[in-house]
């Protein structure tokens, strides 16, 4: 049931990133690029050309949310398992690879300059994915004492730099405006609150697995 649910995941993503890919050449070859080229929105005014891209954009915000809730209900469903659990989740190392989506976090600096749209910043969320990739080498470890120990310090530390970082970007920001303009300021607190929270999900899982090997090298020696 697992393997349908993550096959049909794909098979939507495909179809939404073949749907944009198309709406994206009809907007170019036959309704003058509109809505891939910024626009003032209060300036904008429907056209019936203008659905295969609406249609697309609409799909892909709608999908883009479905993986969000797969990913909290996912997030969900480990918390449950993980209390009573032996061993470590089976994780594919490779969902590290969805840390490079981070990337597209600065797409926000192109979106403020032309709309003021600050959203795509939200992005370098994704950052913390790459933890993914420690936590997959470390899939299916009998969870010990020792392992839960190190557990909970890996989350205290990468909690600790976390929001040690975000205090002092309080306290920075709140003596005045960034470079004198108060939107400057949003964005540098934006950035940096969203750049912490994904330290802390990536630290978790990194500190998690240098100190379980660690800790396994140290027994070895002895």
């Amino acid at each position: 049931m697992k393997n349908n649910n993550t096959k049909l995941t794909i098979i939507l993503g495909i179809l939404c990133f073949l749907l944009m890919a198309a709406a994206s050449w009809y907007t170019v070859a036959y309704n003058d690029s509109r809505l891939l080229s910024p626009i003032n929105p209060a300036e904008y005014t429907f056209r019936t050309q203008d659905l295969p891209m609406l249609i697309s954009t609409v799909l892909f915000i709608l999908y883009f949310f479905y993986l969000f809730l797969l990913l909290i209900r996912e997030i969900i469903a480990n918390k449950r398992t993980e209390r009573t659990a032996q061993d470590a989740r089976h994780l594919d190392p490779r969902l590290g690879c969805f840390g490079f989506l981070g990337f597209l976090g600065f797409i926000g600096f192109r979106t403020y300059i032309t709309d003021r749209e600050i959203f795509p910043f939200v992005f370098f969320l994704f950052f913390g994915f790459f933890g993914f990739f420690y936590e997959g080498k470390m899939s299916d470890t009998f969870m010990d004492e020792r392992y839960r120990e190190n557990e909970l310090r890996a989350q205290a530390k990468a909690n600790q730099i976390a929001s040690s970082i975000i205090l002092l970007a309080c306290v920075i920001v709140g003596q005045g405006k960034l470079m004198g303009n108060l939107e400057y300021t949003l964005i540098a607190f934006l950035i940096v609150v969203v750049l912490s929270i994904a330290l802390d999900l990536f630290l978790s899982k990194y500190l998690l697995y240098r100190y379980d090997h660690g800790s396994q090298f140290d027994e070895s020696e002895d």
